[in-house]
């Protein structure tokens, strides 16, 4: 809508309906923007009935972001997840009759924004969005009133288009009341929510109390400040976008309808233009960051126009201002021309860029459907409303889960520092491993003032510094050589360093030593501990105490939830180790599903684990402890308490790396202990600190192991993954009965690896994928798996070991056989590319005797293949 009439939305409609607030229902949404609205729409198309909807404002348009925001969607991002959500939101757009496609250009003033429009090629091609690269003199063709001197290219994309999305809401928050099944009472401001053992159970508003044993919180930047009153928290920020609709413009005087021309987005000026009948709207977002609380938003009754649109600060936008005049000197230039409209919009922002969607962790039965964009707003109402129906959506939600913030994540200090780094960013050009420089410093491991001695260079992963890798090792670059691998294009190399290789080498020779605090570790333990783990967890869990298992973690449909390990301890008592940026999903999921008799304790901040691999890995080991750990005594997938002097350490054998080695775990005060004496009789050996990069990637890809979040997600199964179990244990467990389905049944894509044969790109320099870029025949030619997707590379690492650069992807059945020829598609350049491998079998010692211990048996001996 233009700016105008979102204003005579808001002033001019009264409610739509006159209802009074039911005393309870079976749901309560609150909030009636375009989330609200779509989620309403969803839960009665499944099914659910006595659901209530109540907005502080008036119908249709209550003050959100809804009212203002900029209606117009783009469909390609490098999130499969956002774009999987955008597209489906268009498809119901289109459906409602709602939705104008006009065609959108991103344009580039550099060399630097034009390779990354190359890469939104990668992910357009990734997701089968029609797209193409444009010239200066094409987008002129396009947008005659753009000047293309000031550009060097942009990216097309023919299906961008603008919504009408205060209609939309009320389309669908009408159909969902002519059901039956919704009852919608504006003008309804809720004052608290009541929380009962553990679940929510009424909300209190300033015209009654509802009882509800499902509350959903759908208001956009109101969303924490009705959280809290719960006890719980939806980590996001009320944010400001500028925006200013200029005209009437000369130039756009005699088009026709709403939008005649291509939307275009300045990338490298952080605004977009967008017409509106004669007017162009110009909206920014390289404006200082303006954040606000909740609390300070005004109320309806103090706003000159809409709560969410707040006083326009002129000196913010001005230079903004000026970069919109050199892109369009003729048309914003125009002397007839004046702002007609300009205020500070506001927006959710979140720490990690991604909606906050799921029941809260804090509270049972109250969940969250916030920091949606308008773009994604119907997709989310369906899979949020498909979530609640069925417990899961068709789209995986795994990033946008809210149970994936750690407390200091949900802080309003820690929102404020990400929200304020990252506004800027909105169209800046952020690197796959780009790491945050706020809110850093958080979590610190026990060994951490001895690793920056060492000479680490920390990344972060939800809060936690972890080493990537060790300066001190820079020596191993001129022993490894050339087999370390370098990369000469800066931005293959950003973020990464070829010590990284080295260090991967001399693990591989001699040894490593892996810091692993950020592990998430809790356990089960009392009478139904057993009975708890076998209904949650794939593998079979009735083992002898001292076992380790490694298993899937699935849901209804058999979509993975998880993979981890689990020990048993003792005979109630198993512990759980998973990794920590999924640590926080992992335990509510654990928690949702434990019986009566059965309890969860939550352990991360109490243990340290230090991994310790490699051939000479028992040596150092051995010399610290009188205990026997010899692979005889000491099997694969057991756990021991061993000594190390004063130290007692829980030894579990178990690599994620592909060597011989254990996993130690330490009470947190004896970390830093247990560390100096493992490096300095490391030292004795020729074994060093390792970082991260080797255990996360270049170790992990050698030995073809699955990543959660990358090859697995709630999207694929066992089949698809090569992890299907040689027999299915006898106890029920959840996704049992759709694996039982997928036996004997032809998967619709296959994991493979793949290798690439040559990396020399047209200027001659090597290339290296960092994953995301779609996988394409020899030809170019696109290709289509069973479900309907073309495939794409969920990891990409350097195999130093192998001399190969190492891809992972879900294939068709009919290109997933070793040998297959196919390419690679890399800043809009082909690779050639060949399957290695079509199931699990790993590519560095696919007999696993590395891991066994079993050097000697090597036929290129330590560090062979």
């Amino acid at each position: 809508m233009c700016a105008q009439l979102r204003n005579t939305h808001f002033e001019g409609y009264a409610s739509m309906s006159t209802s009074a607030l039911p005393d309870r229902c079976d749901v309560l949404v609150i909030g009636a923007g375009i989330v609200g609205n779509a989620l309403v729409h969803h839960l009665a198309r499944l099914g659910w009935q006595d659901i209530v909807q109540i907005d502080k404002g008036p119908l249709p348009n209550p003050g959100g972001s809804t009212g203002h925001a900029s209606n117009f969607i783009f469909p390609v991002d490098h999130s499969r997840e956002i774009t999987d959500l955008t597209l489906d939101s268009v498809r119901q757009y289109r459906e409602m009759g709602v939705f104008i496609e006009s065609g959108g250009i991103e344009v580039a003033r550099t060399q630097e924004r034009m390779e990354e429009l190359r890469r939104r090629m990668s992910s357009a091609r990734a997701w089968g969005i029609e797209s193409r690269l444009v010239t200066p003199e094409e987008i002129v063709e396009l947008v005659p009133f753009v000047d293309p001197s000031v550009l060097v290219g942009g990216f097309y994309t023919p299906s961008v288009g603008v919504v009408d999305s205060l209609r939309a809401g009320t389309i669908m928050r009408e159909q969902a009341q002519e059901s039956g099944a919704l009852t919608t009472v504006p003008n309804v401001e809720v004052t608290g929510i009541s929380v009962t053992e553990g679940r929510v159970r009424a909300v209190q508003t300033d015209r009654g109390t509802i009882e509800a044993p499902v509350v959903v919180i759908a208001c956009g930047v109101w969303s924490p400040q009705l959280a809290r009153m719960a006890g719980a928290h939806i980590p996001l920020t009320p944010a400001v976008h500028q925006m200013i609709s200029v005209g009437p413009c000369a130039p756009l005087a005699s088009t026709d309808g709403e939008i005649s021309f291509p939307i275009v987005r300045d990338m490298d000026t952080f605004c977009y233009e967008r017409q509106h009948g004669s007017d162009m709207e110009v909206g920014s977002y390289a404006h200082r960051p303006i954040l606000h609380e909740p609390e300070e938003i005004p109320s309806i009754t103090q706003a000159k126009l809409s709560p969410t649109e707040m006083p326009f600060t002129e000196d913010d936008f001005d230079p903004q201002l000026e970069q919109a005049l050199e892109l369009m000197p003729e048309l914003l230039g125009d002397e007839r021309a004046e702002i007609r409209y300009a205020i500070n919009g506001l927006l959710s922002l979140t720490p990690d860029g991604a909606p906050v969607l799921g029941e809260t962790p804090e509270v049972g039965g109250l969940w969250s459907c916030a920091a949606v964009w308008i773009k994604e707003g119907p997709g989310v109402g369906r899979a949020v409303a498909e979530w609640m129906t069925h417990g899961r959506p068709e789209i995986d939600l795994g990033a946008s889960d809210i149970a994936r913030f750690y407390p200091h994540q949900r802080t309003r200090a820690h929102v404020r520092a990400r929200t304020s780094e990252a506004f800027n960013k909105t169209y800046g050009i952020v690197h796959p491993g780009e790491q945050w420089q706020s809110s850093r410093r958080v979590r610190l491991s026990p060994m951490h003032t001895a690793q920056r001695e060492l000479g680490a260079v920390f990344h972060e992963a939800v809060g936690w510094e972890r080493p990537q890798w060790y300066e001190c090792n820079a020596g191993l670059l001129e022993e490894f050589g050339e087999a370390v691998m370098p990369r000469e294009n800066e931005w293959d190399a950003r973020w990464w360093s070829p010590i990284i290789n080295a260090e991967h080498l001399a693990m591989r020779a001699r040894g490593g030593i892996v810091d692993l605090t950020a592990f998430a570790i809790f356990d089960v333990v009392g009478p139904q501990a057993l009975a708890a783990i076998q209904r949650i967890v794939v593998a079979q869990a009735d083992v002898r105490v001292g076992r380790v298992i490694y298993t899937p973690v699935l849901d209804e449909a058999g979509g993975f939830r998880s993979d981890l390990t689990v020990m048993r301890l003792g005979h109630d008592h198993f512990r759980v180790v998973t990794g920590g940026a999924h640590g926080m999903v992992d335990q509510k999921w654990f928690a949702d599903h434990l019986p009566e008799g059965a309890e969860l304790v939550d352990l991360t901040s109490a243990i340290s684990t230090i991994g310790l691999w490699g051939p000479r890995a028992a040596d150092v080991l051995g010399a610290l402890t009188d205990d026997d750990i010899s692979p005889e005594h000491f099997a694969f997938g057991t756990w021991k308490l061993i000594e190390v002097g004063e130290l007692s350490v829980l030894a579990s054998r178990i690599s994620y790396v592909g060597e011989f080695g254990w996993e130690l775990y330490v009470p947190m005060e004896t970390g830093a202990a247990l560390w100096d004496r493992l490096i300095e009789v490391g030292r004795e050996h020729g074994v060093g600190p390792v970082g991260i990069g080797v255990y996360t990637t270049t170790g992990r890809i050698e030995k073809g192991y699955r990543a959660y979040g990358a090859e697995l997600d709630a999207e694929r199964s066992l089949s698809e993954t090569g992890m299907s179990r040689p027999k299915i244990k006898d106890a029920d467990f959840i996704g049992k009965q759709a694996v039982l389905e997928q036996e004997g049944v032809d998967p619709k894509a296959v994991l493979c690896a793949l290798t690439v044969d040559d990396h020399t790109s047209a200027d001659g320099s090597r290339r290296y994928m960092l994953g995301g870029e779609p996988i394409l025949t020899r030809e170019g030619q696109p290709l289509t798996d069973g479900h309907g997707h073309h495939p794409y590379v969920t990891s990409a690492a350097s195999a130093p070991s192998l001399g190969k650069h190492v891809l992972m992807a879900f294939l068709p059945p009919a290109q997933a056989v070793p040998g297959t020829e196919l390419a690679v598609s890399y800043m809009e350049q082909l690779f050639p590319v060949t399957v290695a491998r079509a199931d699990a079998t790993p590519l560095l010692d696919p007999d696993n005797l590395r891991v066994k211990g079993r050097y000697a048996e090597l036929g290129a001996g330590v560090g062979g293949a």
